[in-house]
């Protein structure tokens, strides 16, 4: 999993107005929780936070808080929980970060990202993903920050399953070996109701159209 740096200090001053006039400085408020753990308030600079954020791309990761207070520093691990941003500036309004063990197992839903261009699909095909993350334990370090499938392979009716998942050695899957992650079926269903669809528009539209004539006929 990434690893990324940021600094931060202890959080003096609490409060709506106090809040607003940290972000007018260029600082984020932000907070630290965890199981067994005390909360601390801290605040961060506002242009390096959104630069690492930019970096991550959404991808889970360990931040490395250094914080200061006076003199002191120490560091913990977090991972990023929320994220408030200012419905209309898109400016950071809040952090919460969760803190992490880097020695002790834990589970985490990581993204999966399709590559290539299935052969079934070349054929006719339909590509139907139907798991969009895994679910993975182990060390937070060892946890991958997603996991790649490459379809190209996959003919019509071929599939991938949990157990066809390259898995970091370290870590083990949570979702069952045979759960489906991506197959290749034939169209026909699809084409099909297309041209049921097709087939009523048209004998509803000549019913109209005898309807109109009908009317055209008494008329006269």
């Amino acid at each position: 999993m990434l690893q990324v740096d940021l600094t931060a200090q202890i959080r003096q001053n609490f409060g709506k107005g106090a809040a607003r006039t940290l972000r007018r400085a260029g600082q984020t408020p932000a907070v630290i929780y965890g199981q067994g753990v005390d909360t601390q308030s801290l605040e961060l600079d506002t242009k390096s936070f959104t630069k690492t954020l930019l970096g991550l791309k959404r991808r889970h990761a360990v931040v490395n808080i250094d914080i200061k207070d006076g003199k002191k520093k120490n560091t913990r691990h977090v991972m990023i929980k929320d994220l408030q941003v200012h419905p209309l500036k898109d400016t950071l309004v809040h952090a919460d970060f969760f803190e992490v063990s880097l020695e002790k197992p834990m589970k985490l839903d990581v993204p999966v990202i399709y590559t290539g261009k299935a052969i079934g699909v070349d054929l006719g095909g339909e590509q139907i993903a139907s798991m969009t993350t895994v679910s993975l334990e182990g060390k937070v370090l060892d946890i991958p920050d997603f996991i790649e499938i490459d379809v190209s392979g996959l003919n019509i009716g071929d599939s991938l399953t949990c157990g066809d998942l390259a898995i970091p050695e370290n870590v083990s899957i949570l979702d069952k070996a045979d759960a489906v992650c991506v197959l290749v079926q034939v169209m026909t269903e699809k084409y099909e109701e297309e041209e049921e669809e097709e087939v009523e528009v048209a004998e509803a539209a000549e019913g109209s159209e005898t309807a109109e004539s009908s009317e055209g006929s008494s008329e006269s």
